[in-house]
């Protein structure tokens, strides 16, 4: 009688064990999850402009901001926060003089995109991002993502435009 008591008294504990600790497993697998998007979305060269860009100082690079769909929308109509599954891509290339421009203008002041330098991307979806303030971030360079460590930038960076849920871009309609 003692021995099956033990038993089911080990068994008892076992499963008490097994129960408590593989959902803080999974939990932990889940946070540990990256915080940055990892593949490019689809589709992206065909969605709408929003607005254009130029990064002076060290980038010095000239930009395409476009939205899918969901994000010319909620552009159009102000609204804020951005719902869920909108996607903002940024398209950046070098800033060059244009020599042919320029002849043309008898001056040097035009300027157009030279050479591609990164594609960076916010997502929204405020489950999967909620640490991050709803976003997921991406650069990639060559198709390529680039490192998780110059990732960590992207949120403190954004997390100073609560006004805007975290965009820096405005609509130009």
């Amino acid at each position: 009688m003692k021995a099956s008591t033990l038993l089911l008294i080990s068994v008892a504990i076992l499963v008490g064990i097994v129960t408590f600790t593989a959902p803080a497993s999974l939990h932990a697998d889940d946070s540990g999850a990256p915080l940055y998007v990892t593949k490019i979305p689809p589709g992206y060269r065909d969605w709408k402009l929003i607005s254009v860009s130029h990064e002076a100082g060290n980038l010095n690079s000239i930009g395409a901001v476009l939205g899918n769909d969901v994000a010319i929308k909620a552009f159009r109509e102000g609204k804020l926060p951005y719902p869920d599954g909108t996607i903002i891509a940024a398209l950046h290339y070098s800033h060059s003089p244009s020599e042919e421009n320029n002849k043309i203008f008898g001056q040097a002041q035009s300027f157009v995109a030279g050479a591609p330098t990164n594609i960076q991307f916010m997502v929204k979806d405020s489950a999967k991002y909620a640490a991050t303030g709803g976003w997921g971030f991406a650069t990639f360079v060559d198709g390529k993502p680039a490192a998780p460590a110059s990732m960590k930038s992207c949120f403190p960076c954004h997390n100073k435009a609560p006004a805007t849920d975290l965009v820096f871009t405005h609509y130009a309609p």
